[in-house]
C-alpha cells in the first residue's frame, strides 16, 4: 500500500510542476522587464489578477508574448502600446486618465461624497432637540 501510495505522490508532483514556464533571458535587465510587465498586465480571463498571477491559458500566451517581445528588443513602452491596442485600456492596471476612464478613477471618490453627503444630512435631520431628549430620558417639567 505504501508502494502505491508513494507513486502516486510522485506522479502528482510531477504533474504539479507540468505548469510551470521557465524562461531563458539573455540578460537580467530583460528579466526586470518582463516581471515589471507582466505585474503590470491584467488577465483579461481573470480580471483581477495580474498576468504574473494568473494561470488562465490566455495569460501563460500573453507572458510567452511579452517574453518573445521583450527578447526581439522591443521596450516596455512598445509592448504596453501593442497590449493596449490589442485588448483595449481594461488590460492595464493602472489605465490612463482620459474621458473613457474618467468614471472609473473618480467613481470611487464620488460615491465616498455622495455618502458623507448623505450621512451629514441624515445625521442633521434626525438631531433631537432638547424637548424631544427630556421626553426619551422621562424627564418632563412641570
Amino acid at each position: 500500500m505504501k508502494y502505491w501510495l508513494t507513486l502516486l505522490l510522485g506522479l502528482y508532483a510531477l504533474v504539479a510542476q507540468a505548469g510551470i514556464e521557465v524562461h531563458k533571458f539573455s540578460s537580467p535587465a530583460v528579466e526586470n522587464d518582463y516581471k515589471e510587465l507582466v505585474a503590470e498586465l491584467r488577465c483579461l480571463v481573470c480580471q483581477n489578477q495580474n498576468l504574473a498571477d494568473s494561470n488562465a491559458d490566455l495569460a501563460v500566451d500573453l507572458r510567452n508574448q511579452v517574453f518573445k517581445m521583450l527578447e526581439e528588443g522591443k521596450s516596455k513602452q512598445e509592448i504596453l502600446d501593442y497590449m493596449v491596442a490589442r485588448y483595449g485600456d481594461f488590460v492595464l492596471y493602472r489605465p490612463p486618465l482620459d474621458k473613457a476612464t474618467a468614471l472609473l478613477w473618480l467613481g470611487p471618490a464620488i460615491i465616498l461624497l455622495f455618502g458623507m453627503l448623505g450621512a451629514f444630512l441624515f445625521i442633521r435631520n434626525h438631531r433631537l432637540s432638547p424637548d424631544d431628549q427630556d421626553e426619551e430620558s422621562g424627564n418632563t417639567a412641570p
